[in-house]
């Protein structure tokens, strides 16, 4: 928007300097100090040596060259950087874009290319935690700035419903389900003891009578399956009470269905080799620490095959770029995998991974490790019941999902200016309430007439909007939104507080500065729900 004119400025100077420079390099950036101007540009450093001047002088030749008609003055400072105060009018016409393109504004070109985002993917052996709840809150938002920059996006979850665990979470449900006959069985030691597991052997109970209770291979694979597809069941109603949904549900046992497995084995063929009767990739010839085992010395497959073949069938399905969200655990499996897609043609950067780091509650100033309900592990569900949906998104995307995050319950809590989502929703529920209580007066959508430094500054933060999505997304980090929305919030509670919005006595600055507040109303609702954050009109 702003920082794209001031590009095409700068670039139309360069020209006739004689240079030809990619318009795209020229960086702009927000001053910080308003006696340093609006925008500045560090363009003429960039060039001093190409044009063997100093850059001061070049910067003074490219102010001299351009076109200033937009600016009240452009001047060189410090080294050779170049400050563009801009008329406030030049600001303001951007109110108009933004009533012209609605919750529009902000998204991107379609970009004809698929992404598809794996994320959550939790083994459906329990309940949500809470390191899958930040994964679900990162990932999810991740999708929607992809979306709205532009991309088609596959929302992916990957259930892993073969293995040892479920092989354990059959076991573990089957002895449940015969305690309730009487028969004294005990859980397996590497088995689950949760408390669901009762509820749900009573309720399979009331639906099947006693026809397992005679031991059989039968058996143990009903309550693999039952107690899979339940606790899938649950799973998928916590993710939806936390607005996340999923376009698709790829399960382990399809993946490794069939002949695939053989024939992918036999397509890896080149890339292998023998060590103590183990199968090895040579994922180290494509950058990994180490070769991989895909198959053991007794003749098992390892995990890594199915999750080659998963991958190359997401490919196959149409996506030119994989993002794995992952727990950090992980860091170990993203030289191997991108090292086998190598091998398979695909560019490195076809496979993205991002890790996502503990989560700790904090109460009172402790960690609180334990569920006071229950005794296990905090969930998502109970977090949600007790701060709500806004709260948990909100917080679990703030902060960089590469680092440790402790979960400050009281402060989510606290209805003041110091919890972040309570600040930005107020602001929101502040511009609404403006907008009713001047229902009277019509909207001046021009912008027109703004010219005091709260107004300025209101609008030159809603014009940084499209750059906040695409670098938010170019990154992979949604946080950046978050840290937009605490700067729009913070200019609108300024705004709302220095300006008098509604002046009977002066109509057109009324209308105006209601149009000003519609247009952040507009930018502010739009980037909370790219956090899946509501925007509340009362509080």
């Amino acid at each position: 928007m702003i920082d794209i004119y001031l590009q095409q400025v700068i670039k139309k100077a360069t020209v006739k300097l004689g240079l030809d420079i990619d318009q795209d390099t020229i960086v702009i950036e927000t001053s910080k100090d308003s006696q340093h101007g609006d925008y500045a540009t560090n363009i003429a450093m960039q060039l001093a040596r190409p044009l063997r001047k100093n850059p001061r002088e070049v910067a003074s030749l490219l102010i001299e060259t351009m076109d200033k008609s937009a600016f009240d003055k452009v001047e060189v400072a410090g080294p050779g950087f170049i400050n563009f105060f801009l008329k406030p009018e030049t600001l303001s016409k951007y109110v108009a874009t933004i009533f012209k393109e609605g919750s529009d504004f902000g998204k991107g070109a379609p970009k004809g290319k698929q992404v598809n985002i794996e994320f959550v993917s939790a083994n459906p052996t329990g309940k949500l935690h809470l390191g899958h709840a930040r994964g679900a809150a990162v990932g999810d938002s991740l999708a929607r700035l992809f979306i709205k920059s532009g991309y088609d996006v596959v929302r992916e979850f990957y259930v892993n419903d073969a293995g040892v665990q479920i092989n354990n979470l059959g076991a573990s449900l089957y002895v449940r389900y015969l305690n309730l006959f009487g028969i004294d069985k005990e859980i397996p030691e590497d088995g689950y003891h949760s408390a669901d597991l009762i509820a749900i052997a009573k309720s399979l109970k009331t639906k099947v009578g006693d026809k397992y209770v005679k031991e059989s291979e039968a058996a143990f694979d009903y309550f693999k399956l039952a107690g899979t597809n339940k606790f899938l069941d649950i799973i998928k109603e916590d993710l939806h009470n936390f607005d996340v949904t999923f376009d698709v549900y790829t399960f382990e046992t399809k993946v490794k269905a069939g002949n695939v497995i053989p024939e992918l084995l036999e397509k890896l063929e080149p890339y292998t080799y023998l060590e103590e009767g183990a199968t090895f990739l040579k994922t180290s010839d494509f950058g990994d620490d180490k070769d991989r085992v895909i198959v053991k010395s007794n003749g098992e497959h390892t995990y890594f095959l199915p999750d080659i073949a998963y991958h190359l069938d997401k490919l196959k399905r149409g996506s030119s770029l994989l993002i794995d969200v992952l727990g950090a655990d992980h860091h170990g499996y993203i030289g191997r995998m991108k090292a086998a897609l190598q091998m398979f043609g695909y560019p490195e950067d076809s496979l993205e991974v991002q890790i996502i780091q503990m989560v700790r509650i904090i109460q009172d100033g402790q960690e609180l490790k334990m569920s006071k309900r229950t005794g296990n592990a905090i969930t998502l569900e109970e977090l949600c019941e007790e701060i709500g949906v806004d709260a948990a998104r909100y917080f679990f995307i703030a902060k960089s999902a590469s680092t440790h995050f402790d979960f400050d319950l009281d402060l989510a809590l606290e209805q003041s200016s110091a919890n972040p989502v309570y600040y930005a929703q107020y602001a929101h529920a502040r511009l609404s309430s403006v907008l009713a209580r001047g229902a009277k007066y019509k909207i001046d959508k021009t912008g027109k007439g703004l010219v005091e430094p709260a107004e300025l500054n209101l609008i030159k933060q809603l014009i940084a909007y499209p750059s906040a999505i695409s670098d938010a997304t170019m990154t992979r980090e949604p946080y950046k939104i978050a840290n937009y929305i605490q700067r729009l919030a913070s200019l609108v509670h300024t705004f709302y507080t220095e300006a008098r919005i509604l002046d009977e006595s002066n109509v057109a600055l009324t209308s105006a500065r209601l149009g000003l507040s519609k247009a952040a109303q507009i930018v502010l609702k739009d980037a909370l729900t790219l956090l899946g954050v509501s925007a509340p009109e009362t509080m």
